[in-house]
């Protein structure tokens, strides 16, 4: 009963945080960069964009798409931030009017989220609390960013508030501004832009999202000669989701060694029962019962001990659980992992699954040590001591 709590607990645990984690992580980068993006051709592994038109129609497009939720557009250019003591580079990220503050929101430490504009310019960042430490900046300074292109052109923008992630590939590179900005830094037109983000309403329908919309936009040209291409975040980072498709093998490798040790365990203590209930199973056969009824009994008790020890996991495993997503008992290095504490995520369909397949992996590897009684013989097991 004990290797099937353990065991147990552990399979649920180990769900819980690893599809918390991915959840985690993939929310962020979906933060930052949206479910889909569509930007110019010329501009694929490049800050340094070529720009696209996206003008009022094609934002009334893309928004009809049944399977879109939100449509925003961005602008970006490199830079550089410099104050007396070092300097760092940085990414300033323009957006405009329809700029859908709920991630940021949610990791925003301190300071407000500015009105963001493209006709107009406030001279406002939003910065990561991460380079505000680095290069030791409070909410309200005033800081000094130089972008390169034929000149050195310099803006001097204030921090109107920090944010923190903790996923430090953008939190050290991202500056957010008003797309307004941005564009005149480019010296672009004003329906110019780097590309647009799209939200989808259905994450397991991106693929097929990005393929519909990739049919119809792909290798168009705009009106100022741009080609515009289609990504959805998955193709975007790569690595990153290839880093946690990963997680799952781990995830199955530790599901087959619990479920193999409860079984194990419970193989060996149905064996163990067989052997000092072997002068009972004699009496049982002279009296007529046979070997089936005998052994469906020997297996019901298994499955009363099997349901026992399960409800101890799964009251171990969801405590863990509970316990871990109110108090955050067990931390992690942000730099590392990109999330400060083990993050846990409730699915109770994965958790009822869990627990049937445990259920019926352990009643099938008890079948065979089961015919163990069909070899004790009356005579001589009414003898046995």
């Amino acid at each position: 009963m004990a290797g099937i709590a353990i065991g147990l607990a552990v399979m649920i645990i180990a769900v819980a945080v690893v599809i918390g984690f991915k959840s985690e992580v993939r929310n962020k980068v979906i933060g930052f960069g949206s479910h889909i993006q569509i930007t110019n051709l010329d501009a694929v592994s490049s800050y340094e964009t070529h720009p696209i038109v996206v003008g009022d129609s094609m934002m009334t497009a893309l928004a009809d798409y049944p399977e879109i939720s939100h449509v925003q557009r961005f602008s970006t250019k490199p830079g550089m931030i410099k104050t007396d003591d070092a300097f760092q580079g940085m990414v300033l990220k323009g957006v405009g009017p329809e700029f859908d503050p709920h991630f940021i929101k949610e990791y925003l430490v301190e300071g407000e989220i500015p009105v963001f504009s493209d006709s107009v310019s406030t001279n406002q960042v939003l910065i990561s609390k991460a380079l505000a430490t680095k290069m030791k900046l409070k909410l309200g300074d005033k800081i000094y960013t130089y972008y390169i292109q034929d000149d050195i052109r310099a803006r001097r923008l204030t921090i109107a508030g920090i944010y923190q992630t903790n996923f430090s590939e953008y939190d050290n590179l991202f500056l957010l501004t008003d797309l307004n900005l941005v564009n005149r830094l480019n010296g672009w037109q004003p329906e110019q832009v780097t590309g647009v983000e799209l939200q989808v309403k259905d994450y397991d329908k991106l693929e097929d999202i990005t393929y519909e919309i990739a049919t119809d936009i792909d290798n168009r040209q705009d009106d100022l000669g741009g080609v515009y291409y289609v990504r959805n975040i998955e193709q975007l980072n790569p690595q990153i989701f290839a880093w946690l498709d990963l997680l799952d093998l781990n995830v199955w490798v530790i599901l087959i060694l619990m479920i193999g040790v409860a079984g194990f365990t419970m193989i060996s203590g149905l064996l163990i029962i067989i052997i000092e209930r072997t002068n009972m199973i004699g009496i049982l056969k002279a009296l007529g019962a046979n070997n089936f009824t005998i052994r469906r009994t020997f297996l019901w008790f298994a499955v009363f001990l099997i349901g026992k020890g399960m409800l101890w996991g799964n009251a171990i495993g969801l405590a863990f659980c509970i316990l871990q997503s109110q108090f955050g008992l067990f931390k992690l290095d942000p730099e590392t992992y990109y999330v400060d504490t083990v993050p846990v995520s409730f699915n109770v369909l994965l958790f009822i699954l869990i627990n049937l397949g445990t259920l019926f992996a352990s009643v099938l590897m008890l079948i065979g040590p089961s015919f163990l009684i069909t070899k004790i013989n009356p005579a001589s097991s009414m003898r046995y001591e």
